[in-house]
């Protein structure tokens, strides 16, 4: 054999090496589904998680009518609200207290009142007041709410009031050439300032314990399966159970240990205000960090490597927990099968909990829903996830 024959067999030995190679790479991806379908379905979620959930537009406001004397003009003008896609009409109320308890609850996150003798201010060619009242909790959405509702009120100035007014003036003025017909002045309430940290600095609370609690418990309870640890428990005195309580305590502790590091730093880096109880944020606190803690139990379950563990707690909840939560992006301005999809996101919840404790100064009176909500979440998961663990593990 010459060295042209000998080269060439050799080249031929390299291909078929290399497509030896190539088939055991497809065959073993193809074996391990789970991996596949996290790596396959991964992009196809997060664009359409970022494309619908990226917005700034906001719509079905949350609108509340203070209406002491309802005329035909403050029916009309309520009536233009009513027919916006950005409102959505959720209280007709006869005095301005009966807004408080809802925006406690968050039932309502604006509110127009109107004056008394609204029309016959206008027909008699006086300023006519509109109190617009916004939550600003979320700053960006106050300010967007709030222009909204000056729009609509402009829009019906410009329309109604050349007609309603009298033909000229004592001075000969013709009035269609006043300007000023409706005065409309705009406050805001539990953010005052629009400082955008009162916004985030409370859903950081979310991330930092989704981060610890589900992310690094997937991670380490499959790290266990990995080395081949967890064999050497599994043949210990412990039962499964105790051997998830092990494992997941410390995370439990390390959370609560950052709930207070993020509070104080709220406080004191941020200013941002801690209007209601401490305490009943601590507990809230402990109450999603056992929602967190039995997800990432439930995922790690799922999964046999630590790859695999860190893209499931990625896409089930941290991609949730920065899109879905309210945390960044309101989910007034996202469709409404994501808006629906929000209601199982546990820190969607949480989210609005921490903000109404922080800003709102609310107590469990106004978030006994979203406590009941999260207490469901966490015997649930933590019901599941413990079955399904020693299921695996048996």
């Amino acid at each position: 054999m010459g060295p042209l024959t000998s080269s060439v067999a050799s080249g031929f030995s390299r291909t078929s090496a290399l497509r030896g190679l190539l088939i055991k790479e497809a065959y073993h991806i193809m074996r391990d589904r789970r991996t596949l379908a996290v790596i396959t379905l991964m992009p196809v979620l997060q664009v359409i998680l970022f494309g619908y959930a990226i917005r700034t537009d906001v719509q079905h406001v949350r609108l509340a009518i203070v209406d002491p004397a309802p005329d035909h003009e403050t029916l009309a003008l309520r009536s233009r609200f009513g027919a916006t896609d950005e409102f959505r009409v959720v209280a007709v109320v006869p005095k301005a207290a009966d807004l408080e308890p809802l925006f406690q609850r968050g039932t309502a996150e604006e509110a127009v009142v109107f004056e008394p003798g609204f029309a016959e201010r206008l027909g008699g060619g006086l300023p006519a007041r509109v109190l617009i009242v916004t939550d600003a909790t979320e700053p960006n959405t106050g300010s967007v709410v709030a222009a909204y509702a000056l729009s609509v009120i402009q829009a019906y100035e410009r329309e109604r009031l050349p007609v309603l007014l009298k033909p000229a003036t004592s001075g000969g003025r013709a009035a269609g050439e006043r300007t000023i017909r409706i005065g409309a002045e705009v406050r805001t309430r539990f953010n005052p300032t629009r400082e955008s940290s009162n916004l985030f600095v409370p859903g950081l609370i979310a991330f930092v314990l989704t981060l610890i609690s589900s992310l690094m418990t997937a991670i380490s309870l499959t790290r266990e399966k990995e080395t081949g640890t967890m064999e050497t428990l599994l043949v210990s005195p412990l039962r499964p159970w105790q051997i998830i309580v092990g494992k997941v305590t410390p995370y439990l502790a390390i959370g609560f240990v950052s709930v207070l590091g993020v509070v104080a730093e709220a406080r004191l880096v941020f200013n941002v205000p801690l209007r209601g109880s401490l305490l009943l944020l601590l507990a809230e606190g402990l109450l999603f960090i056992l929602v967190s803690l039995s997800l990432g139990i439930l995922i790690s379950a799922q999964t046999s490597s630590q790859r695999v563990a860190m893209l499931g707690a990625l896409v089930g909840t941290m991609l949730p927990t920065m899109l879905l939560s309210g945390f960044i992006f309101p989910l007034e301005s996202m469709p409404w099968p994501l808006r629906v999809l929000s209601n199982i996101v546990p820190a969607r919840w949480f989210v609005t909990v921490a903000r109404s404790i922080m800003l709102k100064g609310v107590g469990l009176a106004y978030l006994w829903q979203e406590t009941l909500v999260l207490v469901a979440m966490a015997t649930m998961l933590l019901a599941l996830s413990t079955r399904t663990f020693r299921a695996r593990l048996e």
